[in-house]
């Protein structure tokens, strides 16, 4: 359910560009979610056609780019990525050390808006 806040704030985001381009319509929404995230692509669609019912976004659509988690190591202070999906352990690509911390994979962002003026 906080699919619902987090499509509310998304859809303020996209209604501000629109107004400051003077857009006539929003034909679509690109968001970034990291992969740890549980916020799914068919719910926020959902909340945002309901949301949205007219306003400049009604009809836009909802497209999600899955972004790698992020990490820090401990040891050597390395920043890296790493997809979570693709490996068993985490070890920092510097130093092969395993104490990493995590410090991004849980955000999202909306990348782009698409509008007609």
């Amino acid at each position: 359910m906080h699919e619902l806040a987090v499509t509310e704030a998304i859809l303020d985001i996209v209604l501000q560009a629109a107004q400051r381009e003077s857009a006539r319509r929003v034909v679509s929404v690109s968001l970034v979610i990291g992969e740890l995230s549980d916020l799914k692509q068919e719910w926020i669609q959902r909340y945002f056609d309901h949301l949205a019912r007219g306003t400049q976004a009604e009809g836009a659509l909802i497209t999600v780019i899955s972004s790698i988690t992020q990490f820090v190591c401990n040891g050597c202070g390395a920043e890296f990525s790493q997809s979570l999906r693709k490996v068993d352990r985490v070890a920092c690509p510097s130093c092969l050390s395993n104490t990493c911390r995590l410090i991004g994979g849980m955000d999202y962002r909306v990348e782009n808006v698409e509008i007609e003026v």
